[in-house]
């Protein structure tokens, strides 16, 4: 529901509706700006001023969205790089990005092994075409060529 053009700029309706979207689930700051300017408050400098408030109580916050993020991708098995992507797309700042990445560092590599055998079973094909079109599957998933080439070694050598 759009506010009325004396609404557009009032502090405490730019908040109900900052609140109301915040209630469903985690914003990162520009992805809750986006959100108000389409629900037609159009006002930067009271939007703004609304989001500074929300973040210096703590109901906004990019760090908790970008950990909740990355989570939210690990569960439906997107790759770091995809990851990355969606999160920068979202405006999250690259520091907290990487932070977030590098916090499941020694999870990327298992995560990458069940993606491949949820999808192709446990077996490494010797087929070269097999191969190169799960190596694509995975690449388009998010997952870099180094950590697929590593799952792709280690099961050859048994591990």
């Amino acid at each position: 529901m759009k506010p009325k053009p004396e609404q557009a700029a009032d502090g405490d309706a730019i908040r109900r509706k900052a609140l109301d979207l915040l209630a469903r689930r985690e914003h990162s700051r520009r992805e809750l700006a986006r959100k108000l300017a389409a629900h037609g408050f159009q006002v930067r400098t009271a939007v703004d001023d609304v989001l500074a408030a929300l973040e210096a109580e703590g109901l906004l916050s990019d760090a908790r969205f970008a950990e909740q993020f990355v989570w939210s991708q690990v569960q439906r098995g997107a790759g770091p790089l995809k990851v990355h992507a969606e999160l920068r797309e979202r405006g999250v700042d690259e520091g907290l990005i990487a932070r977030s990445i590098d916090a499941l560092a020694d999870d990327w590599q298992g995560l990458l092994r069940e993606v491949r055998e949820k999808k192709f079973g446990r077996g490494i094909p010797a087929d070269f075409r097999e191969r190169n079109r799960q190596m694509r599957f995975l690449q388009q998933r998010g997952f870099t060529a180094e950590q697929i080439g590593r799952v792709f070694r280690d099961s050859e050598q048994g591990e």
